[in-house]
Order: structure tokens, then C-alpha cells, then sequence
């Protein structure tokens, strides 16, 4: 999961480089967090959040099959 955010990440943000994804694993569920350069903040949440929305619903899709619950922090 978090490799999958990475990537996602790197595509849409201007520096690649400033990428962070942590993961954080409970009993039932992941927490990943994602920090990225100020100035990309808006390129990863996207018009009134649709891109975060996006990346959510890939995110429940690619969990479906671990039977896990994956939320997504996105922190800047």
C-alpha cells in the first residue's frame, strides 16, 4: 500500500523528490501518511478534494483484499 501511494504521489506532484509516505499498522487497519512539499499540497488534494478522493477509493480497492481498513493522511 504504501509503494502504491508513493507512486501515485510522484506522478502528481512537481517535486518528486519531497515525497514521504509512512505507514503506521494497527490490528484492523493502516494509517499512511503522506507529506509533500508545500507547494504540491494542492496538486495531491486536488479540486475540492477530488484527487485525494480518488487516491482513497484505489486505496479501499487495493485493501479489499487484505481485509484491512486503509485511511489516507495527507500532512503537511
Amino acid at each position: 500500500m504504501k509503494e502504491l501511494i508513493k507512486q501515485i504521489s510522484q506522478s502528481l506532484v512537481d517535486n518528486a523528490d519531497k515525497v514521504e509516505v509512512t505507514e503506521v499498522i494497527g490490528d484492523q487497519s493502516y494509517i499512511i501518511e503522506l507529506r509533500v512539499a508545500k507547494e504540491d499540497i494542492g496538486k495531491v488534494i486536488g479540486k475540492h478534494g477530488r484527487t485525494a478522493q480518488a487516491i482513497r477509493t484505489i486505496l479501499s480497492a487495493a485493501s479489499a483484499k487484505a481485509h484491512k481498513r486503509v485511511v489516507l493522511d495527507i500532512l503537511d
